[in-house]
């Protein structure tokens, strides 16, 4: 089945409830396989949701444009690592969005790369050539531009999808220079196999600042409010046990497919620093200077609508 028809097949059939007493919330998250996308799954193989009343029903997409499009139609509860500038954009034009937390803050998990036999050697290098992002609206999309923008490139911006589908367009071929984050497609670099061009934080506005966010439904914030909150204490506590646990990382390798060592050496590189922290959101006058340079958004929002679309934290 095609990825975006059975997509579409999920927003049309409502999930049935729990037989117990445990609150159902439905997440789209971008990015599977890279450890800021790991809380959700690897806090409920561990139970941090289910000692919080809540069980999970996880929908991995092709990119954070997707998760937002779930969120707006109430098709899911919960968007993960849904990039902060699009929110704005699709706020500002009326879609009932919140957000309710950061997922991690600057950009270093993100990487592009070429085949190791590329001509392409720097960010210079990508002039003329088709540079990858997930999808329209994705943190990805924005970093694209940015490398456009500031290294003054004439790239080609290509939404490839997710990284998968991205290094099998980058090994074949169709597109010069792909996209990946955390560990995902590091060993493949590590091998020789691709060579590792830029990261996210080669922008250095991106480094103090909140790229992507868990956001919710105006109407799901309006009456799961206790279910939301109860997900934020898991999704900490979460993130406490990935920072601190080597069983944690066990996990994670075995859910993302890396090696321990691999899974290990993303979060301590890519990750560092408690990178993932879902009540750090910075750098929000960055975020809608790049939201407008780069159309998200036709002018900035007032105090008053920030005010809005980023309520008090859920605690």
């Amino acid at each position: 089945m095609p990825r975006c028809f059975a997509f579409l097949c999920f927003l049309a059939v409502p999930l049935s409830s729990p037989a117990g007493a445990e609150d159902v919330l439905k997440i789209a998250i971008g990015g599977r396989g890279a450890l800021e996308a790991a809380p959700p799954e690897l806090g409920q193989d561990a139970g941090f949701f289910a000692k919080h009343g809540i069980r999970l029903e996880l929908l991995y997409t092709a990119g954070s444009g997707e998760s937002l499009q779930g969120v707006i139609a109430g098709a899911v509860d919960i968007g993960s690592g849904v990039g902060a500038a699009a929110t704005m954009g699709a706020f500002s034009k009326g879609a009932p969005v919140r957000a309710i937390g950061g997922t991690m803050k600057g950009a270093s998990d993100s990487f592009w790369y070429v085949r190791a036999d590329s001509p392409i050697r720097s960010i210079q290098d990508f002039a003329g050539h088709t540079v990858a992002f997930s999808t329209v609206g994705a943190s990805t999309q924005a970093v694209v531009l940015g490398f456009r923008d500031y290294f003054k490139v004439d790239l080609k911006p290509v939404a490839t999808g997710a990284q998968q589908a991205t290094f099998t367009q980058v090994m074949s071929g169709q597109v010069d220079v792909g996209w990946s984050a955390g560990g995902t497609f590091l060993a493949e670099a590590e091998e020789g196999k691709t060579r590792i061009i830029a990261r996210g934080n080669d922008l250095p506005w991106l480094r103090e600042l909140t790229p992507r966010l868990l956001i919710t439904n105006i109407d799901t914030l309006g009456k799961r409010r206790d279910a939301l909150t109860r997900f934020m204490r898991a999704y900490r506590e979460t993130v406490d046990w990935i920072y601190a646990s080597p069983e944690a990382m066990k996990a994670f390798g075995k859910w993302s497919g890396f090696s321990e060592q691999i899974a290990t050496r993303a979060r301590d590189t890519a990750y560092a620093d408690r990178a993932i922290d879902c009540d750090v959101v910075a750098g929000l006058d960055q975020v809608m200077a790049d939201a407008v340079k780069f159309r998200f958004l036709a002018a900035p929002l007032s105090p008053s609508q920030l005010a809005e679309l980023f309520p008090p934290p859920l605690r």
